[in-house]
């Protein structure tokens, strides 16, 4: 993988961003954390990303408002959106508002990965 290769993950969950930053980081995917929304936008506004992996439900932004005004600073961004077992329909309404696609929690991570593959060769083809 290259090394301008770089993910945003936001979670208000610390645990599952610390589990799967340290999954993916094994994977030599770059990854930086945030726990809002707002910390991932200053996040994004300071660097350049290649994917947003992005909960759906957190307090404050939603995933779906946050996605809209990540949307603003980096249009071609890659956005990824993780919802609950129960909310197959936010996944959906995710998609139909630009994301590139939705995971359903709890992960199999290796799903995740092949998700993320996709993302960044989708934005790759872009560039």
């Amino acid at each position: 993988m290259d090394k301008q290769y770089k993910l945003l993950l936001v979670d208000d969950e610390v645990e599952f961003l610390e589990t799967t930053a340290k999954f993916l980081r094994k994977r030599h995917i770059e990854c930086e954390t945030a726990d809002c929304c707002m910390q991932g936008l200053d996040l994004l506004s300071a660097d350049h990303f290649d994917v947003v992996l992005m909960d759906m439900s957190m307090p404050g932004l939603n995933g779906l408002q946050c996605m809209a005004e990540m949307k603003k600073v980096q249009p071609d961004l890659k956005i990824l959106i993780l919802t609950g077992h129960g909310s197959l329909n936010a996944g959906i309404n995710g998609m139909k508002q630009g994301a590139f696609n939705y995971c359903l929690k709890p992960i199999n991570f290796e799903d995740l990965l092949e998700m993320i593959l996709l993302a960044r060769q989708a934005y790759k083809e872009n560039d």
